[in-house]
């Protein structure tokens, strides 16, 4: 099973508003393990960073002005997804922002089923909780001390170690995967030996043969070893 989690970061809350995307992130993730493989850009938004986004994210107007507009790169984004299962936190942000963008591209919109959504995954183990990224990387003993301000590749990575532990531990058991995406299942691998290409020699000598059959025969017909079957 492929997934991509996938951060971003905007100029605002709003795309209908405005606000555009200045980051993505994302993590390719096989049957639950890290290909190695992300997607990674810093996008020009095309209008000026807000002071408030620039304290979350720290990409000012200035950084990203030399930077593509999100119509170069929605090709090279949507082929790296393909048609993998996405693992956003607070996915309907995201989703939102990047349907716009897309949207405004000419290209098809992400499907919101798609999107697994983090965020509500902890507010059913942890009701009541605080259940941020940088709260869950506490509770799951994630390093994020290199996280001092929001940025969409860190907040990925980050992100995939909760996902997997939100999903059982960041080292699942030996599995085996059976079926294609979205009918996929595991199955516990159980080892089981090969036989023996030469059977084993008996190990117990003529002589022992011969002194078991006469104790066998002295214990009459009632013995064990005398029974068949």
């Amino acid at each position: 099973m492929r997934e991509i989690v996938l951060d971003t970061e905007t100029t605002g809350f709003d795309p209908d508003s405005g606000d555009r995307i200045v980051e993505i992130g994302a993590v390719e993730l096989l049957n639950h393990l890290p290909t190695g493989r992300v997607f990674h850009v810093y996008i020009n938004p095309e209008r000026e960073v807000p002071e408030e986004a620039f304290a979350v994210h720290g990409l000012s107007t200035a950084f990203l002005s030399d930077k593509p507009a999100f119509a170069k790169i929605a090709a090279d984004f949507l082929a790296f997804v393909g048609e993998a299962r996405l693992v956003i936190h607070n996915a309907a942000f995201d989703v939102k922002f990047l349907n716009a963008e897309l949207r405004w591209a000419g290209h098809p919109e992400i499907a919101p089923a798609r999107a697994v959504d983090s965020l509500e995954m902890a507010r059913r183990r942890f009701p009541g909780a605080n259940n941020t990224l940088d709260a869950l990387c506490r509770r799951f003993g994630v390093d994020n001390s290199a996280r001092e301000k929001h940025g969409a590749l860190l907040d990925s990575e980050l992100l995939a170690e909760v996902y997997l532990e939100l999903v059982g531990g960041r080292q699942p058991g030996l599995v085996l995967t059976v079926g294609g995406l979205g009918s996929a299942r595991t199955v516990e691998a159980i080892y089981v030996p090969p036989p023996r290409p030469r059977p084993l020699s008996p190990r117990i000598t003529p002589g022992e043969r011969a002194a078991h059959a006469a104790f066998v025969t002295e214990l009459g017909e009632a013995a064990l070893w005398s029974r068949s079957g």
